[in-house]
Parts: structure tokens; C-alpha cells; sequence
């Protein structure tokens, strides 16, 4: 199945976030727009668990390339410059949800393997996992990655 149009732009964009610690700041401006998904919410969810997981250190069970395709699919989801730009009411968001429908089937097996995983924890240790404190700067000195 082959990248959405205009997705492979993200991909290095995803790259250079990782590499330079900038993960949290994605995940707080997912979390602003996030809302506005529908039945895409859950979904999203997990991808911002996962990411903020393994942001903390405590899931590391995915590929390098998984979570690349991630980050750049939350990347292009909070992106005003993609190929339907949000602000055009009722169609802005279209795009949005077939990359993100696509991340989601590209990386099914990484996502059920994470869902698994956090299933199979302790509701407090999971609690700790997935809240996403004030700030992005109160989350890098919380725990940089390993």
C-alpha cells in the first residue's frame, strides 16, 4: 500500500523531530486538535500513548520505521500546510483522517502489539505511562529518553 500524497514529506520531518528531542511539543499539539476526530479519536489515542510510552522509556517493542510512519503521521494531522489545508470548513480535515487511517492500517501490528502491552498494565503504572503533564518542557525534564 503506498504512502498517501504528500505524506513522504513528514517522514524526514519525523526524523529530525526524534533526533532532536522534540517529540513532546508534537504530542501537546496533537492533543489541542485532537477533538475534532470523530470515530479517528481512539486511534489516535493510542498512537499518542504509544508515543508518549516510549517517549518515557517504558514501551520500546517497535521498529524504528513504525515509529517514524507515527510521529510523521501525527506530524501531518496537526500540520496547517498539507493537502487540504484545515481552515477550509467541512473538507479541512478529510485529509487529516485518510493519513491517519492510513498510518493506522500501515502500522496495525506495532499498534496491537502496543494495545496488548498497555492493556497489561497496572491501571496506576498506566495512568503515570499516558498523562501528559502541563507543559512539553515539564515533559522533557520529566524523563528524557533512554
Amino acid at each position: 500500500m503506498s504512502a498517501p500524497w504528500n505524506f513522504a514529506r513528514f517522514l524526514p520531518l519525523a526524523e529530525r523531530l526524534l533526533s532532536r528531542g522534540r517529540l513532546p511539543a508534537l504530542l501537546f499539539a496533537v492533543a489541542r486538535k485532537g477533538p475534532k476526530l470523530g470515530k479517528m479519536r481512539e486511534d489516535l489515542r493510542l498512537m499518542q500513548s504509544l508515543c508518549l510510552a516510549w517517549w518515557r522509556g517504558e514501551y520500546r517493542a517497535i521498529s524504528k520505521k513504525s515509529l517514524i510512519t507515527i510521529v510523521a503521521g501525527l506530524l501531518y494531522f496537526v500540520s496547517p500546510i498539507d493537502a487540504i489545508p484545515d481552515w477550509i470548513l467541512g473538507v479541512g480535515f478529510l485529509d487529516d483522517i485518510a493519513v491517519l487511517g492510513w498510518v493506522v492500517k500501515t502500522v496495525a501490528d506495532e499498534l496491537a502489539s502496543f494495545k496488548a502491552w498497555r492493556d497489561a498494565q497496572s491501571p496506576e503504572r498506566l495512568q503515570a505511562v499516558e498523562r501528559l503533564p502541563a507543559s512539553p518542557q515539564a515533559l522533557i525534564l520529566e524523563k528524557p529518553p533512554a
